[in-house]
């Protein structure tokens, strides 16, 4: 969207301490015109040149404004936009302008957990840490409304927080109905909330961009920092996390145990320790899976006799 905002650039005259000097030197008029008053001369020559000079002192005064850096003075003419000054330092300002005060710092701001459907129409708890700024001084004066009296008093960015955190829960919505929290099925490969990392962050941060350029923001890093299930089906869903890991880790012991129970019988073999029969490897087979895959340590039972 093209910018309606222009950066006006101020001239030497504008220069503050020069202007202090002229205002110095007003004063000092308007002084010497209160020591002639009491003189008694010429006395309403001297009211009305002392009433002028006072009118044109306390305009004067109003034009001085200093500007920190990160900061900028957006102007206007009688309603009309006048650009924005981004120089820092100390200037005099025609007082006919008004000026507002409008910060260019980077804010910080941590979006508490909202409640949301995921893909799967699973309830979440998702929450994000947001860095934003003011970029488009234009956009950010006049194209929201920032709840900003009239005057050069300074706009706020805690004024525009509210208009961040309605569009930061509208996109956290949008972009935790795209994707799933979790594989259900493991062999589905997609992106999904807990394992998608930097794709998901991206593609948060390109939502709000969208979303905040009306207001002349720009999105410096968007990040999600709180992701969990809904307290109504978090035990259920732990309960199946649970029963993954313990199916994935019987599925690697059992792998185990019959790599095992194979090596067992082909050493056995190549080194004719014994000579075993199908019946004597079968019940091998079984004793040795029992012992590998048992929860418990087995306990052995020693025969003193013959293996027949």
């Amino acid at each position: 969207m093209k910018t309606k905002e222009f950066v006006k650039e101020l001239r030497s005259s504008s220069n503050g301490f020069l202007h202090l000097l002229i205002n110095v030197a007003l004063v000092a008029l308007t002084l010497i015109l209160v020591i002639q008053f009491g003189n008694n001369n010429n006395g309403v020559g001297i009211i009305i040149s002392f009433c002028v000079l006072t009118t044109a002192w306390i305009l004067h005064l109003i034009g001085f404004v200093l500007i920190q850096p990160n900061m900028s003075v957006v102007l206007t003419f009688f309603g009309v936009y006048s650009g924005t000054i981004k120089q820092n330092g100390f200037f005099w300002i025609n007082p006919l302008y008004g000026k507002k005060k409008l910060s260019l710092r980077a804010l910080n701001m941590d979006i508490e957990p909202i409640k949301v459907n995921d893909k799967n129409g699973n309830p979440i708890m998702i929450g994000l840490v947001l860095v934003w700024k003011i970029e488009d001084t234009y956009k950010a004066c006049f194209d929201i409304d920032s709840s900003n009296t009239s005057g050069t008093k300074a706009i706020s960015l805690k004024s525009f927080e509210h208009f961040v955190q309605v569009q930061s829960d509208a996109a956290l919505r949008k972009v935790a109905g795209l994707y799933a929290y979790d594989h259900i099925d493991h062999k589905v490969e997609e992106i999904t909330l807990r394992s998608g990392g930097e794709e998901i962050n991206d593609r948060l941060e390109e939502e709000l961009m969208e979303r905040l350029s009306i207001a002349g923001i720009h999105v410096k890093e968007a990040r999600i920092n709180y992701l969990a299930y809904a307290s109504e089906i978090a035990g259920a869903m732990l309960r199946r996390q649970q029963a993954e890991a313990i199916i994935a880790a019987r599925e690697k012991i059992v792998e185990g145990a019959v790599s095992m129970v194979e090596l067992a019988l082909n050493k056995l073999e190549e080194n004719h320790v014994v000579d075993l029969d199908e019946d004597k490897k079968a019940t091998m087979v079984s004793n040795l899976l029992v012992v590998l895959c048992a929860d418990e340590s087995a306990s052995p039972v020693i025969n003193t006799g013959s293996i027949y």
